[in-house]
């Protein structure tokens, strides 16, 4: 299975940031979140999005420790792998795939969200599933098709997007004459208690920079090509929330409702900035980013179920590549099937309401990105050392990592949150121990797979980094 392959060398460093900035969703975070964030942090809101880009750039740096050296499919399952094990490596996978699959189902609802906010506007309406429908078959066409259409047109939906967001928020500036907002460097309002756990939403923004990694085999240079776009792919995106919660917290100054109180705050910058004409493209850009953040989550997710499939933890079928697009078009179509599946039996069946359902999935995968980035924060130095390229600065750098991760892992959890938010670290716990006994089953079952994942790890390593 291992001979079965995707396309090679056809991404390069663009496309490759448009994967990790789509999958980020510059845009949803303006749309959508940083109404949360001031509920939490008030007029401090661009300082825990500052805290949060510089925290996980630090993860960013434990990783690329490992993008530097090697690349293939579903890189960072196979990073873990190297520093902590195979069973490590696997956990790290399946909570991976919990985590794109949660923020692909956040892209399925606010797509139709915003898809419906549009039809609303010429006195139209269609059912979510519908809605749902058409969000999930574009993006399985795009990615079962060809990754590199998928990633262009990433690019140039968020792209137009975040560019559509900066003009209104460098006309909202010039209507306050490019004054500095002393208001939100007043020290006297820095809330202390509530940073922390803005300094968890920021986090929960930025998550999903590391899917490059999930392209190896796919990118031209990878092993220069993938350390910067997940490093670029962070910066842009912490740089533009930074000033996006900061002009739209002046813009609302004195409102009524209050920013935290608004689930259209572009919208209403529009009327602020008496250019209302924009309220509809505002919106359509922030359908089409959401649109790219399902597609970028079934592209990257997908890469991590081929992976895992090519090492019999998966049925084999997930391993295989189409014939004719080079794409993993089974694991690809697996995702798919469970991002539209689930969202729609929740809404038309369970009744739950499209916002509420963007808020618990967008949580639930929250805690499937914070166990794989402290598994590759903790396997950075154990691999550095295992190749004999430890330096005291990597041990640093993964100690400030790991101290930092601590922030949005306790703030996710304490203060104690409101049911149902209070069930979510059991039901992922839940998740991952259902994860646990099927790998150690698989290797009961199959005593040679792990032998067979350590010689294919290995293999695919440079001669001097391969180790026993």
């Amino acid at each position: 299975m291992y001979d079965v392959t995707l396309r090679k060398n056809c991404l390069g460093f663009v496309e490759l940031l448009a994967q990790g900035i789509a999958l980020i969703s510059p845009t949803m975070t303006a749309a959508l979140i940083i109404p949360v964030m001031y509920g939490n942090t008030g007029d401090w809101s661009w300082l825990s999005y500052a805290l949060g880009t510089i925290m996980l750039v630090f993860v960013a740096f434990n990783l690329n420790q490992f993008a530097r050296r090697s690349a293939t499919a579903g890189s960072m399952y196979l990073y873990i792998c190297r520093g902590l094990g195979i069973s490590a490596g696997a956990i790290g996978g399946w909570s991976l795939i919990w985590a794109y699959l949660g923020i692909s189902m956040a892209g399925v609802t606010g797509f139709s969200i915003f898809a419906d906010k549009l039809l609303e506007m010429v006195g139209f309406h269609l059912p979510f599933s519908l809605l749902f429908a058409v969000c999930v078959g574009i993006s399985w066409f795009c990615a079962w098709k060809n990754v590199q259409l998928s990633a262009i047109l990433m690019l140039i939906l968020e792209g137009a997007s975040m560019l559509l967001i900066a003009i209104l928020c460098i006309v909202t500036l010039a209507q306050h004459g490019f004054k500095i907002d002393h208001a939100q460097f007043d020290v006297s309002t820095l809330p202390l208690s509530g940073l922390g756990l803005g300094v968890v939403v920021a986090i929960f923004s930025l998550v999903g920079f590391e899917c490059c990694t999930a392209f190896g085999e796919e990118a031209r240079d990878p092993l220069v090509t993938i350390p910067k776009a997940v490093v670029w792919s962070l910066v842009i995106s912490g740089s533009f929330f930074v000033f996006v919660s900061y002009v739209m917290v002046m813009a609302t100054h004195g409102s009524d409702p209050t920013l935290d109180k608004i689930d259209a705050p572009l919208n209403v910058m529009a009327t602020l900035a008496h250019l209302p004409i924009l309220q509809a493209p505002l919106s359509f850009g922030a359908m089409v980013s959401f649109f790219a953040l399902c597609l970028s989550c079934i592209n990257a997710g997908s890469r991590v179920l081929f992976a895992m499939g090519r090492h019999g933890l998966f049925h084999a079928a997930t391993a295989d590549s189409h014939e004719t697009n080079a794409t993993p078009h089974v694991a690809v179509t697996t995702l798919a099937a469970i991002a539209f599946i689930i969202p729609t039996v929740s809404v038309a069946v369970a009744g739950l309401e499209p916002l509420d359902l963007f808020n618990y999935v967008g949580t639930l995968a929250a805690f499937g990105f914070i166990v794989p980035y402290i598994m590759i924060t903790i396997a950075a130095p154990v691999y550095l050392k295992k190749i004999g390229e430890l330096r005291n600065v990597d041990l640093a750098v993964c100690g400030v990592a790991l101290a930092l991760l601590m922030i949005p892992t306790v703030g996710s959890v304490y203060p104690i949150p409101d049911a149902p938010v209070l069930y979510f670290p059991y039901l992922f716990l839940a998740y991952l121990a259902i994860g646990a006994v099927w790998i150690l089953s698989v290797r009961f079952r199959k005593p040679l797979t792990a032998a067979m994942i350590k010689e294919h790890v290995g293999s695919i390593l440079p001669a001097a980094q391969r180790v026993a």
